[in-house]
């Protein structure tokens, strides 16, 4: 599809599914059968003939969704790419998919001029200094681009997240978007805690890569801080995010797990722009997989079980009331 879909190219673990879904006909999609022991369909967040955003590699395209199914235990939408050929419509996982509100039409948008000459020279520049950092080394660029042979590439970029913390995702969106509540504020933990937690943990039993985990610790921290306010936040959250930030406090002291996870399915598309070389890369992702692996373990303590109605809401509900 355009630059960024080829026929060889897929971003996430449905890869192999979605490539032999391609090319079903609607009459196979028909006569597909659900999971014996499927949910209430009011329970997918996604409706059939609902157009929606879908991730694919670093943009986001516009589709309808043709049909939902509870596939091995979670909901699954097929979707066609509005304005593409048939041969794209795949079967998907919630997580590459985006209710089409304001804000996140706008963040299609931030990254059309991303990936075109606009880019984002805040994010450019942590992504490249912070990888590098951790790298040792400074790769040969090129006189009229920042590609270093070797680089790994966007569909290489894949960091594999517990389908808990998924369905986290999901429903962090849900209560914010269609049930307009919000996360209270400050959290505790902190990202800042959970980031220390989490060195802690691991340098325990890790102790001669100690460092390396510190390095990317940093960077993870300094992409949320930087990320937040331009790709992480929903457009009712804009609100309380500039009362939070208001005395100059960095995001990660303030906001929790709930925004941190959102941060993972930007990553991919940041990570590119910092040019990581296959090597790298790779001890990198294990080490975003593995910290993955510890928010889902302490997904109990580490997340609320709870988002609370804004004050001015409440507000507003009460004088209704009288």
């Amino acid at each position: 599809m355009g630059d960024s879909k080829t026929d060889d190219v897929t971003t996430d673990s449905s890869a192999t599914e979605s490539d032999s879904s391609a090319t079903k006909t609607d009459s196979d999609i028909e006569h597909e059968n659900d999971d014996v022991s499927s949910p209430s369909p009011d329970s997918c967040p996604f409706i059939e003939g609902e157009k929606v955003l879908v991730y694919h590699g670093s943009r986001i395209y516009d589709a309808k969704v043709i049909r939902t199914q509870f596939r091995t235990n979670e909901w699954k939408c097929f979707v066609h790419y509005l304005g593409w050929n048939k041969k794209w419509d795949e079967w998907l996982c919630l997580d590459r998919l985006m209710k089409y509100t304001e804000e996140n039409v706008k963040q299609q948008q931030f990254l059309e001029k991303k990936d075109g000459t606009d880019k984002n020279p805040k994010l450019s520049h942590t992504s490249q200094t912070v990888l590098k950092s951790y790298n040792g080394t400074r790769g040969k660029k090129r006189k009229n681009d920042s590609v270093i042979k070797g680089a790994i590439r966007m569909e290489e970029l894949v960091i594999r997240m517990p389908r808990a913390l998924r369905k986290q995702l999901v429903d962090d969106c849900e209560s914010v978007t269609h049930l307009g509540k919000l996360v209270k504020l400050p959290r505790t933990p902190n990202v800042d805690d959970i980031l220390k937690k989490y060195l802690e943990y691991r340098s325990k039993s890790d102790d001669l890569k100690a460092h390396s985990v510190e390095e990317i610790l940093k960077g993870l921290c300094c992409y949320f801080d930087k990320a937040l306010p331009v790709m992480l936040l929903y457009k009712n959250e804009r609100q309380q995010y500039e009362k939070a930030i208001a005395d100059n406090v960095s995001p990660s002291s303030v906001y929790g797990a709930e925004h941190l996870l959102r941060l993972f399915v930007k990553l991919p598309e940041l990570l590119v722009d910092a040019n990581i070389e296959e090597e790298t890369s790779k001890e990198l992702l294990q080490r975003l997989a593995d910290f993955l692996k510890f928010l889902h373990k302490n997904q109990s303590a580490f997340f609320i079980s709870a988002y609370h109605v804004p004050e001015d809401t409440e507000t507003s509900t009460n004088k209704q009331d009288d």
